[in-house]
């Protein structure tokens, strides 16, 4: 028969290594989805010439592998800029950062699947730029760009486990602590994944539905 010393104060550490990733993930997606719209916007605006610079920046975030970004940005800002910063703070910020490189290549393929003889005629009725980008822009381009932005979103939450290396106890950290305490390494990632499936498994379905829904209007 099966035997485990898990209990279920370990199981509320767990949860609570969950909630620390579902806001860690909150917070990295909000912002990042906020900064990746203004630079997708950007991007597309002034073209590539222009956006040279920008497009150089964000592909700094897509390139470096997220590992590496956290320890380079906590030992920038605590080593070199002697700011004390908190490991959330810092994971936060690499996290949003790393989100909007890749959310801007999103919104900026949504907006050009947007047929130019739309914004032609909006244009040639008197809406402004900015009438145009609310009324027509963004209604088509969120059909196109939601089942990326969910991935990525999906994805985010995944690779947030890495912000353990800056001292953020998050799912998989507090998982390795328990394993490291109970010595039962398999059953604690099993668990640890459930977790991480009870969590992601409902934004996907949201995120399906409503691709769906829109799809049949």
């Amino acid at each position: 028969m099966f035997d485990t010393a898990l209990s279920a104060n370990d199981l509320i550490f767990l949860a609570k290594g969950a909630g620390m990733t579902l806001l860690v993930t909150a917070i990295a997606v909000f912002f990042g989805t906020v900064l990746g719209i203004i630079f997708g916007v950007i991007r597309y605006q002034i073209g590539p010439w222009w956006a040279a610079p920008l497009t150089f920046f964000l592909d700094i975030f897509r390139s470096i592998p997220l590992l590496i970004q956290l320890v380079l940005a906590n030992a920038f800002i605590t080593a070199v800029l002697k700011i004390k910063m908190s490991g959330f703070t810092v994971a936060c910020g690499v996290l949003s950062l790393y989100t909007a490189a890749y959310c801007a290549e999103i919104v900026r393929g949504g907006i050009e699947a947007v047929p130019q003889t739309l914004r032609r005629a909006a244009r040639s009725l008197g809406m402004t730029w900015g009438q145009d980008m609310t009324s027509v822009v963004l209604p088509l381009a969120t059909r196109v760009a939601l089942p990326s932005w969910i991935g990525l979103a999906l994805g985010v939450m995944k690779d947030s486990a890495l912000v353990y290396i800056v001292q953020v106890v998050e799912l998989l950290k507090s998982t390795q602590i328990l394993i490291t305490r109970l010595q039962e390494p398999l059953f604690l990632l099993l668990i640890c994944g459930l977790f991480y499936f009870v969590i992601s498994f409902p934004i996907a379905r949201f995120g399906g539905y409503l691709e769906k829904r829109w799809s049949n209007d």
